[in-house]
């Protein structure tokens, strides 16, 4: 007897949910999940309206605030006893 699409779609989740568990389940589900949108269109949105040299500012400036000051890396001290 040949299986309807529905049986073989609830027969594969039931497997996948018994050797992956829940979570995983829906991890190994959401991999073959279709977004929404359209990112091409989104992403030239903003793109053709931001220059290079604007994302090379943003760029050094967020290197900048993640940095440590010189000498502050590491000085944690060990017991010398």
């Amino acid at each position: 007897m040949t299986r309807t699409l529905e049986e073989i779609r609830q027969l594969g989740l039931t497997v996948l949910r018994e050797r992956l568990g829940r979570a995983d389940t829906v991890r190994f589900i959401q991999q073959f999940t279709n977004g929404h949108g359209d990112y091409s269109k989104e992403r030239h949105k903003w793109a053709d309206q931001t220059s290079l040299a604007d994302i090379q500012s943003k760029a050094t400036a967020k290197k900048k605030v993640g940095k440590t000051k010189p000498g502050k890396r590491g000085t944690r001290r060990r017991n010398s006893n």
